[in-house]
Parts: C-alpha cells; structure tokens; sequence
C-alpha cells in the first residue's frame, strides 16, 4: 500500500519545483493533495496529478497572509475532512544582493513567506493535527540558513528562522502525536535557482556547477521531495524536531578548493 493512502496533504510552492516534485510524488502515493501557489502555474500541476490518476485541487494563496493560509486550512478540512500533513514548502529568493543593498522591503517581504509562511502553517494546522493526535509538518529551510554563502542575507536569514521554528515547534507539540521536522536544500535546479544554471551553460562552464560539494553535482527537484516523503510518513515516526541537509555533501564541510583529478 501507498504510504498516503487515505491522507490528507497541502503542499505550499506548488507551482513549481521541489514544491511541483512533492505534490506529484505526495499524489503518487495515494494521497488527497491541496497544492498551493501565488502563481497560476499550481493548476498544471494538479492537471499534471490527475492525468496520472492522482487526487489534487489548486488553490492560488500567498503563503506569507493569515487570511489565504486560513483559507488553505479550511479547503482541506472541507474537502478531506482532515488534515494528516502539512509541507509549508513556498520561498522566495530575493535575490543577491549584499546587506548594504537589500532593501527594507525586500527583508520584510522575504521573511513574511520564508519565515512566518511556515509558521503560519504550523500555527493554523496544527490544532487540527492535535485533534487527531498525530499528524506531520515539514518545512523547506535551507544549505544557506545553515551557513554563510548560499543565499542573499534575508533569505539566508529567513532560512535559519525556518531552521530554528522547527525545533521550537517540534518542542512546543510535545506530546500531541504532531511532528515538525525541515529539509535543507542545496543547490537544487529549480526555477529560483535558473539563473545560475542558464549563465553557467551559456558560458560552457555548467561542469563546474555543484564543484563545491562531495557529490559534485547540483540537485534535482525530486530529491527534496523524497526526502521531504519520508519525513511526512510514518517511516519517520521517530523524526522530530530535526532539519536534514539534502545537498550532496556541502554542508558537512567549510569551502574548499576541489582537488584536481
């Protein structure tokens, strides 16, 4: 049997990349997805879910507002009746510029959907979960929350937020049956991340991109999404409270020069 059959999944950044991965994969193993997104783009994915046989409804909402996350709660339970797992997933990049560049606004319009969109989440969700006496969070952080160099300095800083709500939550839900548990991506190839990937081919140097972790390569959507599967499922049930690096390796030591072969 399917891992979700019979569960009840949002998915926030559905439009595209990790988020689009997950709600596939989420589908795939038989559950009732609400894919959400800012962007029109959530409605292929959940054509793209139905067309392979998969249960998914689009709802265009901006993470990082009380009203349409209310909203999201609310079609689940609605159309569910339940609500098993939450992937607070939606980010937005900003950018990099450094710290005597990025404006006020973009600081604040950076954290309101990097940060208070998860904590949105799990502050909207989880008493549904409570009720239940179990259910899953998991929220997308970031290689570039963990340490200096991956991002600009209010994503960078609104992912070590995400890094930090985790384990708070995780610990403020003691004894409710809810987890709370993050992933951590490196360089992934996504939409946000294109940019990188499109100088790099045009310049004929895409062999170096991912030259800085052990793996050395950049990553695909679909290896968050596994990862943020098995956190969601009870496979994890002894998972809580932790943030997992999916980034080939970068994280687990300072930058280097890679050696030559």
């Amino acid at each position: 049997m399917a891992r979700f059959t019979g569960k009840s999944v949002i998915v926030t950044g559905a439009a595209s990349g990790i988020g689009r991965a997950s709600a596939k994969l989420f589908a795939a193993e038989g559950a009732s997805v609400i894919a959400a997104d800012k962007v029109a783009g959530v409605n292929d994915t959940v054509a793209d879910i139905v067309k392979a046989g998969g249960k998914a409804i689009a709802l265009e909402m901006d993470a990082g507002s009380q009203a349409d996350v209310q909203k999201l709660i609310d079609l689940a339970l609605k159309t569910n009746g339940k609500l098993d797992v939450i992937y607070a997933n939606a980010g937005i990049s900003g950018g990099t510029p450094n710290i005597f560049e990025q404006t006020e606004d973009q600081w604040q319009n950076i954290l309101r959907v990097n940060l208070i969109g998860p904590m949105l989440a799990i502050q909207l969700g989880a008493p549904h979960m409570i009720k239940q006496g179990k259910g899953a969070i998991v929220c997308t952080a970031s290689v570039a929350g963990i340490r200096n160099g991956a991002g600009s300095p209010a994503y960078s800083a609104s992912k070590a937020g995400v890094i930090s709500l985790v384990s708070l939550a995780a610990n403020q839900l003691a004894g409710t049956g809810v987890r709370v548990n993050g992933v951590a991506p490196g360089l992934i190839e996504t939409g946000m991340t294109q940019p990188i990937f499109d100088r790099a081919r045009e310049k004929g140097t895409d062999d170096k991109i991912g030259q800085l972790n052990a793996l050395r390569r950049a990553g695909q959507p679909d290896e968050i999404a596994k990862v943020a599967l098995f956190l969601a499922s009870d496979d994890a049930s002894y998972v809580n409270g932790q943030v997992l690096p999916v980034d080939g390796g970068l994280s687990s030591s300072l930058p280097v020069v890679p050696p030559k072969r």
